[in-house]
């Protein structure tokens, strides 16, 4: 399975941003997506996740009723949408695929075992 992200760019407070994930492979129904981020000098953390069937979205506190992650089934992606952007939502953007089924979407990094290239979200103010 191979993972690449897209979408990301530059954007003043206020605005918002479509990022994609872009899935190749055979991915079963039941595998999570995640967006995970990374801001200069922080740890990675946990944004959203979401499975390949689009069920069972998942957020951290931080981007709840600001964030919508979903599937396209046409496109074969994963798309999380940015709304409400903070400068403080600045940071590497990665998405990545866990195999593993869970009742509960995983929020972390360990148990996501495939990982896209990372796209870049400045949000200036």
């Amino acid at each position: 399975v191979q993972l690449q992200a897209s979408g990301g760019g530059l954007v003043q407070a206020g605005g918002s941003l479509r990022l994609s994930c872009a899935a190749s492979g055979r991915i079963s129904s039941y595998y999570a997506i995640g967006w995970f981020r990374q801001a200069p000098g922080k740890e990675r953390e946990f944004v959203a996740a979401v499975r390949w069937s689009g069920n069972s979205p998942n957020y951290a506190d931080s981007v709840k009723d600001r964030f919508t992650i979903s599937r396209d089934n046409a496109k074969n992606t994963v798309n999380l949408q940015m709304n409400s952007l903070k400068p403080e939502d600045t940071a590497l953007y990665h998405c990545a695929l866990d195999t593993v089924f869970r009742v509960q979407l995983s929020v972390l990094s360990g148990e996501y075992t495939k990982w896209g290239q990372g796209t870049q979200v400045t949000v200036s103010s």
